[in-house]
């Protein structure tokens, strides 16, 4: 048998550490046959880890029988016999879902977390088994039938283990060690401005695919060109060498490409004039994609868009377009927890449709598939980021591999979706030599794995004097000047910010990422009365003052659409550990600058007719 080199990369791995990193995902998983593993977990909370290390601090599943944790979930062999945990007994979880939420013991439990599924399989032969995890927060141990299989770093990418030939017919036994702690040197590092919802917080699949499959493909509008689909696909297996057709029958198209031995082919696709009807907020067109090969079928829902810049222009299809926006936190506010489906995620994007948004910031990590998808069929441009966040330990390989892995996998899941149209490569990252150099090869990243969307960053301004500048070299390196400002709120007030003004030369189009001030919901006084609903609604007027003086503003993302949960926030009145920069309150109820935005959005809407 010939193996690839990654099959020999992931075999050395096994060999020098006993278990395996999870694999990429395979694209579009929920199009492919699947088992929901989803539901009632048993769980077992070990905050010194008693169940992975032995006395001597050595992990169980890297001795040499590689047994005696938790994983083994074992049952007293006799009245006589000890055994010190239990699953039959322990209580349950619902996944997806954070831990914090589900069990008052534990909302601010920070460490491992066992967590235990059982579920009846029934494996056929010719056929390729995939475990696969939408998100764990932060760091998952993964073991089958007490045997491990793998683990996974990064709490918002999807990852998935090849088990074939690991499950056995009838009941099968899945357990997570699942670690949210935080590290200095992890993505993100200690200190962030969200609450750290620990657990299996998106969905779990058993995902059943032939022998030789499509792994991976993309079909998008080549870079700026409305007459050209191009893209690729990609064939894992042994029968890698074969015909991939392409079909969107709505739009009158087929097309035949060859994967060679390496199961990669190109696509181009020519289009005639109106063959396709183009994705847009207003008219988010999908349409049904099939790629079918001697072996294997996967249909898809793609919308086909193009997106550029053109001086301080943003242009969507070819139109000028005022991105009208918000950013949003991947939680629901009113069952404070980690967003659990479908339910959830409409409901925060409907918000935002209310307030007459085409746009949405996912801030600060991945959101989820379903995010996505929803985005695509509502009409919803997305701002799509990595948890690169303040103070990262810069300097260190393999902290710049962790952020680069957690791009890939986040490009690669989504990179047919038309609703993203910016990789953001980070958040207020402080500007020193050696951040430079590691966020500018976050962008070459990007721009390796997509040349067809933009690359954006939410920079920080500097002030001298009553003047606001954009004085980062990472600058160059974007598609987008692109930052953050909290004129009225951390620096000044609504009395004196209009004295401010920006100074912004660059040819390329603004887009201000971040502006806001806390309100708490049902609090009331004047415009220079902090905290109070009248103070957060004059600072949106004095900053559309401020920032319509911008000759290239094309967009905004006010912080934030709802009131959010965050450790740093302590005030027992006005926050009691809330973000309170809110449009909503943690109850849903509109404050006074919803409306103030959504006439805003109202008058910039008809500006960009």
């Amino acid at each position: 048998m010939r193996w690839s080199p990654l099959k020999l990369l992931l075999a050395a791995t096994v060999l020098v550490c006993g278990s395996v990193s999870a694999e990429p995902a395979l694209h579009n998983i929920y199009g492919r046959q699947h088992l929901l593993l989803d539901g009632r977990w048993n769980y077992i909370v070990d905050p010194y880890e008693t169940g992975y290390y032995n006395y001597r601090r050595q992990p169980y599943d890297q001795s040499e029988g590689g047994s005696g944790g938790f994983y083994d979930d074992r049952k007293p062999k006799d009245k006589g016999d000890i055994v010190e945990y239990s699953f039959e007994g322990s209580p349950t979880l619902a996944i997806p879902g954070d831990w914090n939420s589900q069990d008052a013991k534990l909302e601010n439990y920070e460490g491992t977390v066992w967590m235990r599924q059982q579920f009846n399989a029934a494996p056929k032969e010719g056929k390729r088994y995939f475990l696969y995890f939408g998100a764990v927060n932060y760091e998952a141990h993964v073991y089958l039938n007490g045997k491990k299989i793998g683990s996974h770093k990064g709490g918002f990418t999807p990852f998935q283990f090849d088990v074939t030939g690991k499950l056995k017919p009838g009941q099968n036994t899945v357990i997570v060690k699942a670690d949210n702690t935080r590290h200095q040197d992890d993505i993100p590092t200690v200190s962030t401005d969200w609450w750290n919802y620990g657990g299996i917080t998106r969905d779990v699949l058993l995902a059943e695919v032939p022998e030789t499959h499509i792994a991976d493909y993309q079909i998008q509008l080549a870079k700026g060109d409305m007459r050209r689909i191009e893209g690729f696909v990609q064939i894992d297996g042994p029968q890698r060498a074969q015909d991939v057709t392409v079909t969107i029958p709505e739009a009158g198209i087929k097309t035949t490409v060859h994967a060679g031995a390496d199961g990669r082919a190109a696509i181009s696709i020519p289009l005639t004039a109106k063959q396709l009807h183009y994705w847009s907020p207003e008219d988010p067109k999908l349409y049904g994609v099939t790629l079918s090969s001697a072996t294997d079928t996967v249909n898809d829902r793609i919308g086909f868009r193009t997106i550029v810049t053109h001086g301080r222009d943003i242009l969507l299809n070819g139109k000028s377009i005022f991105l009208r926006g918000v950013s949003v936190h991947d939680e629901n506010p009113l069952i404070p927890g980690r967003l659990r489906g479908e339910g959830d995620m409409r409901m925060l994007l409907q918000w935002a449709k209310e307030m007459n948004c085409n746009y949405v910031r996912l801030a600060h990590y991945t959101h989820s598939e379903e995010m996505i998808r929803l985005a695509d069929e509502m009409g919803l441009l997305v701002w799509a980021e990595v948890p690169v966040y303040w103070t990262i330990s810069w300097q260190k390989p393999e902290v710049f591999d962790n952020a680069k892995q957690q791009m890939t996998d986040m490009i690669v899941r989504d990179r047919n979706r038309a609703s993203v149209v910016i990789w953001s490569i980070g958040n207020e990252t402080p500007v020193s030599e050696v951040r430079t150099n590691f966020m500018g090869r976050m962008a070459d990243t990007v721009r390796s794995l997509d040349t067809t969307r933009l690359v954006g960053a939410a920079l920080e301004v500097h002030r001298t004097g009553d003047e606001i500048t954009v004085a980062d070299p990472l600058a160059d390196k974007l598609d987008l000047v692109s930052f953050n400002e909290y004129a009225g709120w951390y620096w000044a007030n609504n009395s004196d910010m209009l004295k401010f003004h920006f100074n912004i030369t660059a040819n390329k189009p603004v887009i201000i990422t971040e502006f806001g001030a806390d309100a708490l919901g049902g609090y009331h006084g004047d415009a220079d009365s902090r905290w109070s609903e009248e103070y957060q609604d004059q600072l949106y007027r004095n900053q559309f003052k401020m920032l319509d003086a911008i000759p290239g503003l094309r967009g905004m993302t006010p912080w934030v659409l709802v009131d959010f949960r965050s450790p740093r926030r302590p005030h027992p009145y006005f926050q009691d550990f809330w973000n309170r920069k809110g449009l909503l309150t943690q109850s849903g109820k509109k404050k006074q600058a919803f409306y103030t935005l959504k006439a805003y959005y109202d008058q910039k809407q008809k500006q960009y007719k």
